[in-house]
């Protein structure tokens, strides 16, 4: 390849056309023409020596060689975008950059509304957007440079995604408010439910691929036991609204469980067994680890998180005596 002549246009390109494997939509994310991208590949295939894409009926796809320059390509091409930002001023008052978020309900409830506040006064030309995808996507989208920031559960990360913990969750059960079973039972809210009153009360399960089990499940199958998942839901929302309005027991992440009882009539209990602490962290990729801008967006999710003396987020290690299961 005679480096001299390579363009670093034609690596924008590239990359782009990786991650649309169409001329079209590769333009229209770069802001290029049909044409334009044609000729671009064109000029680089000539440097490489590689077709790089061929068409297989409706789509383009790579060759083993575009394969193998994928990774290379947009690592430079997130070096130098992260050179350039760093050499670069972010004054959030004047900014109308485009932030993007990826998070669960569970965030977007809890974390956006305060986030709000602060950015109708730090930033009012800026724009938040948060996007809910499964958490196997967090580390796909923050290499492909498609969000700027992720807040999930912790996760096993490559060592080129950086990550704060920020606070520590566990899970609550949650019953509409005079519940029959519970309340024949003498089962006042705060106190753990039993295992076999929690298997004999149908659930909502919140699940984001139909699944019908969960981390307790396992401690159930140990005991002999099995619940019945009556209904599964992609969103902690939709099983806090179908507690209320049924009989169904329901599990959600304690200060989601804390607010949605703020505004529904749902009431909040122990699991039958302990309920294991879960680590909470925002995830970003190491090439913007210095950017400006995203240190700043990184610095307000922190703030709008603040526990001290918060009633929703406050008390994030589970209450004395959860160690043990019910007699």
């Amino acid at each position: 390849m005679n480096w001299s002549s390579v363009d670093l246009n034609l690596l924008r390109v590239f990359d782009a056309m990786m991650m649309e494997l169409s001329t079209v939509r590769a333009g229209e994310r770069i802001g290029l023409s049909q044409p334009a991208v044609s000729s671009a590949l064109g000029r680089l295939r000539h440097l490489v020596g590689d077709e790089l894409f061929v068409r297989e009926g409706n789509r383009m796809v790579p060759t083993s060689r575009a394969v193998e320059l994928q990774d290379p390509v947009r690592n430079a091409l997130r070096q130098i975008e992260a050179a350039l930002c760093s050499a670069s001023a972010f004054d959030p008052a004047t900014s109308e950059r485009d932030f993007v978020i990826l998070g669960s309900d569970y965030f977007s409830t809890l974390l956006m509304p305060r986030l709000a506040m602060r950015l109708t006064r730090e930033a009012p030309a800026a724009t938040i957007q948060m996007l809910d995808y499964p958490s196997s996507s967090v580390i796909p989208l923050l290499v492909e440079g498609k969000i700027d920031l992720a807040v999930d559960r912790n996760l096993d990360a490559p060592e080129w995604i950086v990550r704060d913990t920020l606070f520590s969750s566990y899970i609550h059960c949650v019953a509409r408010k005079g519940h029959p079973v519970l309340a024949a039972r003498g089962i006042a809210p705060g106190e753990r439910v039993p295992p076999d009153i929690f298997c004999a009360i149908p659930q909502v399960l919140m699940s984001m691929d139909g699944g019908k089990t969960g981390t307790i499940d396992l401690e159930l199958k140990e005991r002999g036991l099995h619940r019945r998942v009556a209904m599964t839901v992609p969103h902690f929302q939709a099983v806090a609204l179908a507690t209320e309005s049924s009989d169904l027991l329901g599990n959600l992440p304690v200060h989601f469980a804390r607010q949605a009882a703020q505004s529904l009539d749902i009431e909040l209990y122990l699991p039958p067994f302990d309920p294991p602490v879960i680590g909470v962290s925002m995830y970003w990729h190491r090439r913007v680890d210095r950017d400006p801008a995203n240190r700043w967006l990184r610095r307000q999710v922190e703030l709008a998180l603040m526990l001290d003396d918060d009633p929703v987020f406050g008390d994030v290690a589970p209450p004395h005596g959860a160690g043990r299961a019910a007699e």
